[in-house]
């Protein structure tokens, strides 16, 4: 399925004996999007973060270790792709970087033994902090979601 708003990046990387070495983010990439705000959420194997949203802001997100299964799903009512989902494998690995638009909820699973999961923000004023975000229940039925395991750790809120 695809879901138009959303783009993906993947750069490549300098991987020898030692390891790896690439870009995350180069200020020609997108021009009219200017990122003010960075975050990480470290998270432990089966844990489930989301799926969390807001109406004004552009989320670039990496997994820049460990592995998470990343889910969008497009809110906008009256869209073609209403309710509709794209899910990606994103690692340390491979590189994988999505730009998730305004009016998407996004979730990502933990499936590695730990991972940390980067978040790049754009959005015009103060943070849109949790009584400005939408929240839509893990397993909605309407999403139909084919998580990687069915008991995943969950946060009150994401219960």
């Amino acid at each position: 399925m695809h879901l138009s708003e959303i783009i993906e990046f993947q750069d490549d990387a300098f991987i020898d004996e030692r390891g790896s070495y690439w870009t995350s983010w180069k200020e020609d990439r997108l021009k009219n999007i200017k990122f003010n705000h960075d975050k990480f959420s470290l998270s432990k194997k089966n844990v489930l973060r989301g799926f969390h949203g807001d109406r004004r802001s552009w989320k670039l997100v990496s997994c820049v270790y460990g592995e998470v299964f990343l889910v969008l799903v497009n809110v906008i009512e009256g869209h073609k792709d209403y309710y509709k989902s794209k899910s990606w494998n994103l690692s340390s690995s491979n590189r994988v970087q999505v730009l998730i638009p305004p009016f998407y909820a996004s979730a990502h699973l933990c499936i590695s033994n730990e991972c940390l999961f980067h978040y790049k923000f754009s959005y015009k004023g103060d943070y849109p902090d949790v009584n400005e975000q939408f929240s839509i229940k893990w397993n909605d039925k309407k999403i139909n979601v084919k998580w990687p395991i069915a008991d995943p750790i969950l946060s009150k809120r994401d219960k």
